[in-house]
């Protein structure tokens, strides 16, 4: 998978390469809007990441006139997080807007999201991970073949949680991919949430199933 950073800041962009590539991706850059725009126009890549406020183009202009037309999807990075401006970003055509300062391992979880939506798939009925199984299309959850009642957000928590297992995934995409809304701070829905499907499908257990990792979130990963 090839990704294009497009961004100035050179300390950033530098960690973003080393990070990017250190997961096993090609990474390319380019520091101002113009050479971004170029570059994402004369070859294929998978993934473009762009900031904002650019010398000579700013990002907002790069994805205008990347045009309609444009196959690549795109993920803002901005320290420009207001509501308007995460709304232009999408409005234009990204995938996604991440604000600056942002967890690498949150960049890096939405990066594979988003990739994993171009892959062609076919419809999976049955997830497991060790001991649980989930039968998506009856929401029939059981695990070391004792069944287990969930509510429908819970149903959606543990289905975020099973398409994305052994990524560490924050507290903001969760509310993103499960809730779609914005994280705000000063509201603990997420940790909730989690709280009370630890309480279902791991408690009763052994082995635990998910993971606090403190500072950032969760991960949901089979350790037995």
């Amino acid at each position: 998978m090839k990704i294009l950073i497009i961004e100035d800041e050179a300390k950033t962009a530098s960690y973003l390469c080393a990070g990017l590539t250190e997961a096993g991706y090609v990474v390319d850059q380019a520091d101002n809007g113009i050479n971004g725009l170029h570059m994402a126009r004369e070859a294929h890549y998978d993934l473009i990441l762009l900031d904002v406020m650019l010398p000579e183009m700013d990002g907002w202009t790069v994805m205008e006139k990347l045009g309609a037309r444009q196959q690549t999807p795109v993920l803002f990075l901005s320290a420009r997080g207001s509501l308007e401006d995460r709304l232009k970003g999408l409005g234009l055509g990204a995938d996604e807007y991440l604000v600056k300062p942002f967890s690498f391992a949150e960049l890096l979880a939405r990066v594979r999201i988003i990739l994993r939506r171009g892959q062609v798939e076919g419809p999976v009925d049955t997830l497991e991970v060790g001991d649980l199984q989930v039968d998506v299309p009856k929401r029939r959850v059981t695990r070391a073949g004792q069944r287990l009642t969930l509510t429908n957000k819970e149903f959606s928590l543990l289905l975020c949680f099973m398409q994305h297992r052994d990524e560490v995934l924050s507290r903001s995409l969760l509310a993103s991919l499960v809730w779609d809304m914005n994280f705000d701070s000063d509201t603990n829905v997420v940790d909730v949430a989690v709280r009370r499907l630890r309480q279902k499908i791991d408690d009763p257990f052994l082995s635990k199933l998910i993971h606090t990792i403190h500072g950032v979130g969760y991960r949901f990963e089979d350790e037995a």
